[in-house]
């Protein structure tokens, strides 16, 4: 995971929508993450994208502060897309490194980390953006 203090590049053109932070947000969450990858001709990437975006969307709610989270879809470069979930707390998310036994909950970041090229949290003064980036027309190495 990386963390860091400063925001990075967002790309052009981004999609994003603020949400209520409840866990039904992501179904409205994975059609805003599809038209912004079928805009971008990049519908090969939809069911790892409705995966990572369902995750962090999740997360959000279970652990955000305020009422409201906002997901981005951007391109953070050529060759990648940047699938994101903004929330008020500073808090960084740790994945966690075992299965957690029996339980069904807890292993979203362990998912995020298999399907993702990389992911990580940019901190800022009021929250944080969880965030994780595909690789256009490669797989996750």
């Amino acid at each position: 995971m990386t963390v860091t203090a400063t925001p990075g590049p967002t790309g052009h053109p981004g999609y994003s929508e603020t949400l209520p932070r409840q866990p039904e947000s992501a179904a409205v969450a994975r059609r805003l993450v599809r038209t912004a990858l079928a805009a971008w001709g990049l519908e090969d990437l939809a069911e790892d994208a409705a995966l990572v975006i369902t995750e962090l969307v999740s997360n959000a709610s279970d652990h955000a502060r305020l009422e409201s989270i906002r997901v981005i879809v951007s391109r953070s470069g050529e060759n990648r897309v940047r699938i994101g979930v903004v929330d008020r707390s500073r808090v960084t998310p740790e994945r966690r490194t075992d299965s957690n036994g029996d339980q069904t909950r807890g292993r979203g970041l362990m998912i995020v980390d298999s399907v993702t090229e990389c992911w990580g949290a940019d901190l800022y003064p009021w929250g944080k953006q969880v965030w994780g980036e595909l690789r256009c027309g490669k797989a996750p190495s």
